[in-house]
């Protein structure tokens, strides 16, 4: 199984959880890479497999500079993503209660609108609970691996 993991980031943290998804995931039947979103366009959902967005928040609610451009994009062009399937690790501070993890709710509330199909619920980890977000990541990461292989095998 094939798994993209996009990454979403202004200060690194959301690149550390992608990091430590793709130290627990990599391996016999899994092979994962991952991206940061930089300079990456809608195009970046024609390639084989399964998708985890890993996006911060950033400013009021907005996804993080490095990944604007892709969102901009897949929001001008509008293209028919009915055949991906993906999955949405948001990271936020309940602090900002009002555009707490926005980040990632922006980014499925789009994918969810151009026809791709999530898996599982959308993760939204609180930099304000005291539980480190690659933590909270390696918790998770069994349950989701589980979910995206039963989507795979349905699309396959």
């Amino acid at each position: 199984m094939k798994l993209t993991i996009l990454v979403g980031t202004m200060t690194g943290t959301a690149q550390l959880v992608a990091q430590e998804l793709e130290l627990v995931w990599d391996g016999d039947d899994v092979e994962v890479e991952t991206l940061l979103m930089d300079d990456l366009d809608a195009s970046v959902f024609g390639r084989e497999g399964l998708f985890l967005l890993c996006t911060s928040t950033y400013g009021q609610g907005d996804v993080p500079d490095n990944s604007k451009k892709l969102f901009d994009d897949l929001a001008t062009k509008r293209p028919d993503l009915a055949g991906v399937r993906y999955g949405v690790f948001g990271l936020g501070d309940r602090t900002y209660a009002e555009t707490f993890n926005f980040g990632g709710m922006k980014f499925d509330t789009l994918l969810g609108d151009l026809g791709a199909k999530r898996i599982g619920e959308r993760v939204q980890h609180d930099a304000s609970s005291g539980v480190l977000p690659e933590e909270k990541a390696e918790e998770w990461a069994e349950g989701w691996l589980a979910q995206a292989r039963e989507a795979a095998a349905q699309t396959a």
